[in-house]
């Protein structure tokens, strides 16, 4: 800091250099004792102690340990130490819970190991042990990491156990409400306190979430599509092309598909159901679809919009128009299916007419890449990644279609570029539309990769990130000129203050921005 005299000029003469040190502390959202500050200051007080000085800091803020993936000062430091660039000799960390949680003790292991091969040795400042590779410590060490990773299993099983209770008591755990159903927010005596827009959160522990019926047009509308299959008999992709003509749009105003109908058709919670725990992500390991055995289901917690009985006779023709064919039916269907489009996938299956549903292929075959292969299909290409663009393609589309929407309603003027798609607002700035979809990679984690229209230079550049299924957004960046890259921005689930403090759960702050104000509302008398 200028003015202030180096340290190591108050040192006598003859008095060793300093040995240089470098701190790495990270907080996750467990406990206010661990956060950055706190933990870096206690790192400062042990490297005075031990004659350290610390030239260089990482810091992980908000990060969970149980993996290194989207722990960027952990990568980056490992990174320094591998290419022989760390100009320092030790790593001081807070705890061995710090350095992380891993659910294997020896990945925790094999970051310190490369450490140290590097001649770098790590120092854990607040535990009552030295790392100095003596048996006690390895021993010790061991017992350490095995807690740290014992404490997440422990708190994630805790915190799955207080949701079951929650969804048993007939509160909303997560996701939209779904067409026809909003969520409204109660408080602490179970009073409505507001409705909650799509992105927003409860900020409060004691406030509960339940789901409770839509605009009178949009119930309506549910009624009309159980009342279309169950005394017309019309199918799922009928109904789609009927509320389509109708100009009718989906909760996330998309067209109707065969899909969409089907799920308003076999979700419980157009009756009043609570289901929770179809899929698991613990830990933050691999996605699993659970059986509905291990669902945690509470009846009757919601104002049903459809009748039971009705709801039931739904799910007993859909069962039976699955349980109708045989295992050489569903494979002929399959084969028809391939050879009418030269490739089959999930999607493909699940619009067309008269077929049995991919979800019932997989539970009768095992897996789709099972029934596949029983009719001869080798996907050598990623067909299903075909789909997914044609999809995000047009939703692209939708979704220019729908910001000018919104821009206008606020008050604002808006152009659109027929061949870029590049908005000028007002005349002022320019705003382009990107969409990233999601991939999975083979261990489950997900990723994106947002490509920047360099060329046309937009002020600001609305990314739209998908969900895991590619059918609707996750939430959106609004990313400003200077943070255009040439090359594709890749993102994960987390991407650290730098990047995360530029997302939205909505557009409404976009839209904010773009509305003209009059001058008597910003005027100073």
């Amino acid at each position: 800091m200028a003015g202030k005299e180096p340290p190591s000029s108050k040192e006598p003469a003859n008095s060793p250099p300093l040995r240089r040190a470098a701190e790495y502390v990270r907080m996750s959202t467990d406990h206010q004792k661990y956060s950055t500050e706190n933990q870096s200051d206690a790192i400062r007080k042990y490297a005075t102690e031990r004659g350290f000085e610390l030239v260089r800091s990482y810091a992980d803020a908000g990060k969970s340990g149980l993996r290194i993936e989207g722990r960027e000062a952990l990568q980056q430091l490992i990174q320094d130490v591998q290419d022989g660039t760390a100009d320092f000799e030790v790593i001081l960390v807070y705890d061995v819970s710090r350095w992380g949680r891993f659910q294997d003790a020896d990945e925790s292991a094999y970051y310190e190991y490369i450490c140290r091969r590097a001649n770098k040795q790590v120092e854990y400042c607040a535990e009552q042990f030295e790392n100095d590779g003596s048996p006690i410590a390895t021993i010790v060490k061991g017992v350490k990491r095995a807690m740290a990773g014992e404490y997440s299993r422990e708190l994630s099983n805790k915190v799955f156990i207080g949701q079951c209770r929650l969804i048993e008591l007939g509160y909303r755990q997560g996701g939209p409400a779904g067409f026809g159903l909003r969520r409204v927010l109660l408080d602490e005596r179970g009073e409505v306190k507001a409705e909650l827009k799509r992105g927003e959160h409860k900020s409060l522990q004691t406030d509960r979430v339940i789901l409770m019926p839509g605009p009178d047009v949009e119930v309506q509308t549910v009624r009309w599509i159980y009342s279309r299959f169950l005394k017309h008999g019309r199918s799922e992709s009928e109904i789609a092309a009927e509320l389509n003509e109708r100009g009718v749009l989906t909760d996330l105003e998309r067209l109707w598909t065969r899909a969409t109908v089907h799920q308003v058709l076999t979700n419980e919670k157009y009756i009043g159901n609570n289901v929770y725990n179809r899929r698991s992500f613990k830990l933050k390991q691999k996605r699993v679809a659970n059986g509905p055995d291990m669902w945690i289901r509470s009846e009757g917690v919601f104002q049903a919009i459809v009748e039971p009985k009705h709801f039931q006779k739904v799910q007993a023709i859909i069962a039976a128009r699955n349980r109708r064919f045989s295992d050489d039916e569903m494979l002929e269907r399959l084969t028809r299916l391939l050879q009418r489009h030269g490739y089959i996938s999930g999607i493909v299956i699940d619009e067309a007419d008269a077929m049995p549903s991919s979800a019932a292929y997989a539970h009768r075959f095992g897996s789709l890449l099972r029934a596949y292969s029983l009719v001869g299909f080798t996907p050598d290409r990623d067909y299903h990644y075909i789909e997914v663009n044609r999809m995000l393609r047009q939703f692209h589309g939708d979704e220019v279609a729908r910001v000018i929407r919104e821009i206008a309603q606020h008050g604002a003027t808006v152009t659109r570029n027929p061949v870029t798609d590049l908005l000028k607002i007002n005349g002022e700035f320019t705003a382009s539309v990107v969409v990233a979809r999601c991939r999975a990679t083979p261990s489950g984690r997900l990723r994106w990769k947002i490509r920047f229209d360099a060329g046309l230079a937009p002020d600001i550049t609305i990314a739209i990130r998908m969900n895991t299924t590619n059918t609707a957004a996750l939430d959106f960046y609004l990313l400003p000129q200077f943070e255009m890259r040439t090359k594709p921005l890749g993102l994960g689930e987390e991407n650290g203050l730098m990047l995360d403090a530029f997302r939205f759960e909505t557009l409404d702050y976009f839209f904010d921005i773009a509305r003209r104000v009059p001058i008597s509302e910003v005027a100073p008398w």
